[in-house]
């Protein structure tokens, strides 16, 4: 799915979604599968409309269960707002770093909206294991898009 800020590659397993990737702009577009990957498409492109848009997807989340627990805490977070890393951790009795450490395993970007969890100083932090570049772009569109 062509977006603004990347190309999204969407994964599903029989009746849940599984993954959603970033690539780069110019990735070749494929279209959806089957049923469940034209839903999600469709949410996304009304997330892309109304940056408040609430998904109602079947979730398939593996991690252990410290990530699980800040995944949930993470979609909590509404759109238009964020949270810090160190606030997720106190919530959960956790350290920012292992906070940070699931931010990054999350294999449903958006849905799980990781990119609203900023550092404690009001900075950007990191997204998908990184500290620059693409996937800092990407952090900045998503967080522009959501406060206008």
């Amino acid at each position: 799915m062509q977006t603004p800020f990347a190309v999204l590659a969407i994964r599903t397993e029989e009746d849940w979604l599984t993954g959603i990737d970033y690539l780069p702009l110019e990735t070749p577009l494929l279209a959806p599968q089957n049923v469940l990957a034209k839903e999600v498409c469709k949410q996304l492109e009304a997330y892309l409309i109304t940056p408040d848009f609430v998904f109602d997807l079947s979730l398939h989340i593996s991690g252990t269960v410290h990530q699980r627990r800040v995944w949930q805490a993470i979609q909590a977070i509404p759109s238009g707002k964020t949270c810090s890393y160190a606030e997720i951790a106190a919530q959960l009795h956790s350290a920012p770093r292992a906070v940070g450490g699931a931010c990054g395993a999350n294999k449903i970007p958006i849905i799980i909206p990781c990119h609203r969890v900023i550092s404690k100083n009001g900075g950007l932090g990191g997204f998908m294991n990184a500290s620059k570049g693409f996937p800092l772009d990407i952090k900045r569109w998503l967080l522009h898009h959501e406060h206008p």
